[in-house]
C-alpha cells in the first residue's frame, strides 16, 4: 500500500497522505514518498494545479516519534538523516499553484507542509499546532515560514505556546483561506483547482515566481526580474492562443507551452 498516493486528472494532481492507522504521522518512508510525489508534480507537464490532502480524521500528526517500531527511530535516524532543503515543505522551487485541503488535526510537519501551499481550505474540525516547544524542541522551518503568512503575534501564538488553534481562529488570522463543512471539503478544493486551470499555466508559474523571488529583492531588481519574466511568458504559444480566443470570444484552449 502506498503511504502517499498521487493521482492526476484533468490537469489537477492530488497528493494524499495515506497512513490513517498512524494518524498520517511522517516517518522516513512517508517522507520519501511525499518528496517523490511533489517532484512528480513539479516535473509532470500535464499537472497544472496540486492539492495536498489526507485520508482519515487526522490530516497529519506530525513527525512519527516511534517510526513504527516502538523506538525513537524517526528523529534519531531516517527522518533526519539528511537536510530537507529540497523537499516541498522546506523550500523546493515549485511555482505551480498549490492547495491544501485540511480536515482534523494538522500538527508539526503537516502544518509546515501546508504553509508552502498557496491556498488552505479547511473543515471546521481542523486544528493547527506546532507542539515542539512542549517537548523541549525548537520549531525551525515553521518559525521561518509562519511569520510570512500571518501577523507576528499570531504566528508567535502558535509557535510559542504549542497549543492547537481552532479552524475558526486560523481563518481569523489568515492562516486558513476558506472554511467549509467536512463533507464538502474535497469538492471545494477541486472546484477551486478547476477554476485555477482556466488560466494559462505557464503565465501562472511566471507570475508566482515573480511574487516569490521578489520578496527578497529591492524595487529596481524586482522590476527588472519581473520584466524578464514577462518576456519569457510572452514567448509561449499560449499567449497567441489567449489573444485569439479573446478575439473569437471563446474560452482559450491552453496547451502549457
Amino acid at each position: 500500500m502506498s503511504l502517499v498516493t498521487y493521482e492526476c486528472d484533468d490537469h489537477i494532481a492530488t497528493i494524499t497522505l495515506n497512513r490513517p492507522e498512524a494518524r498520517n504521522a511522517i516517518n522516513g518512508a512517508v517522507r520519501q514518498e511525499l518528496n517523490a510525489a511533489w517532484e512528480r508534480f513539479r516535473d509532470e507537464e500535464d499537472a497544472w494545479v496540486g492539492i495536498l490532502t489526507a485520508t482519515g480524521d487526522v490530516f497529519c500528526a506530525g513527525g512519527d516519534l516511534k517510526d513504527g517500531e516502538g523506538s525513537v527511530g524517526t528523529f534519531a535516524g531516517t527522518f533526519w538523516e539528511k537536510p530537507t532543503i529540497n523537499s516541498f515543505e522546506s523550500g523546493m522551487e515549485l511555482f505551480k499553484p498549490t492547495i491544501a485541503a485540511v480536515h482534523g488535526p494538522c500538527i508539526g510537519y503537516g502544518l509546515t507542509g501546508i504553509l508552502f501551499c498557496d491556498f488552505v481550505i479547511a473543515s471546521h474540525q481542523a486544528t493547527f499546532s506546532f507542539p515542539e516547544v512542549r517537548l523541549g524542541l525548537a520549531t525551525i522551518v515553521g518559525a521561518i515560514r509562519l511569520p510570512e503568512r500571518v501577523r507576528w503575534a499570531d504566528a508567535m501564538e502558535i509557535l510559542l505556546t504549542g497549543k492547537p488553534m481552532t479552524a475558526e481562529r486560523a481563518k481569523e488570522i489568515g492562516l486558513v483561506w476558506r472554511l467549509v463543512d467536512a463533507d464538502s471539503l474535497q469538492a471545494e478544493a477541486h472546484a477551486w483547482a478547476r477554476t485555477l486551470t482556466e488560466a494559462a499555466p505557464l503565465a501562472q508559474r511566471a507570475t508566482k515566481e515573480v511574487a516569490m523571488r521578489t520578496a527578497n529583492m529591492g524595487w529596481i531588481e524586482s522590476v527588472r526580474f519581473g520584466e524578464t519574466m514577462r518576456k519569457v511568458a510572452a514567448a509561449t504559444e499560449d499567449v497567441a492562443e489567449g489573444i485569439q480566443a479573446w478575439r473569437d470570444k471563446r474560452r482559450p484552449q491552453w496547451r502549457g507551452r
